[in-house]
C-alpha cells in the first residue's frame, strides 16, 4: 500500500510538470532552447514529450535548464503537499499522464481545498 502511494505521489509530481511544460512551453524553452535544441530537436512537442527528452539528458543539461527543472520539481512538491487529499477525494480512480490529474481537479474547483485551489492558480 506504501509502495502505491508513494507511486502515486511520483505520478503527480510527473503530471504537474507534465502539465507545467504543456501550459508554460515558452518559459520552458527559454532556459532550455540551447539544451532542446542540441538534445530534442526531432521531438514534436505536446504531451511533455519535450520535458520527457530533456530528462532522459539531465545529466547534460545546461546549468540555466537544470535549474528551471529544480524550480518545476519544487512547484511540483508544493503541488502534490496541497492537493494530495483532493486527489484522492475527488480523482483518485484518475489514471495519471497527459493532464488528467489537473484536468479532473480543475473540475473539481469549486469542491477543493483552498490550498490545492491556490496551486492550481499558480
Amino acid at each position: 500500500m506504501k509502495r502505491l502511494l508513494t507511486f502515486g505521489a511520483l505520478m503527480v509530481v510527473t503530471a504537474v510538470f507534465a502539465m507545467s511544460v504543456l501550459t508554460q512551453e515558452a518559459e520552458t524553452v527559454r532556459p532550455c532552447k540551447a539544451d532542446v535544441d542540441k538534445f530534442c530537436k526531432d521531438i514534436r512537442p505536446g504531451h511533455g514529450r519535450i520535458a520527457k527528452c530533456l530528462k532522459s539528458h539531465e545529466a547534460e543539461l545546461s546549468e540555466a535548464c537544470k535549474a528551471h527543472f529544480a524550480e518545476m520539481r519544487e512547484k511540483g512538491k508544493g503541488f502534490m503537499a496541497a492537493c494530495r487529499e483532493d486527489h484522492r477525494k475527488y480523482c483518485k480512480g484518475v489514471r495519471p499522464g497527459q493532464g488528467r490529474i489537473i484536468n479532473c481537479l480543475k473540475s473539481h474547483e469549486g469542491e477543493l481545498s483552498e490550498a490545492c485551489r491556490a496551486q492550481l492558480s499558480k
